[in-house]
């Protein structure tokens, strides 16, 4: 099933439906960015165990952090 399709079929929903249906997506999406956020943060925690963290509240230190 294409993405077109998908567009199509969701066309052809009631208004229920598709309001169900946006409900459901903005859910999966938070999933989705908890658990890109939480991965983030294993991996953070990996890097802090291995010294590799540097910090800083220096803001220049921070832009040039960045760019590196």
């Amino acid at each position: 099933m294409t993405f077109s399709d998908v567009v199509e079929t969701i066309k052809n929903l009631s208004t229920d439906e598709k309001q169900e249906l946006q409900m459901l997506l903005k859910q999966y999406l938070r999933e989705e960015r908890r658990e890109e956020m939480y991965q983030n943060f294993k991996s953070a925690q990996v890097e802090q165990q291995k010294g590799e963290l540097e910090f800083s509240a220096n803001i220049n230190e921070l832009r040039i952090m960045i760019e590196e």
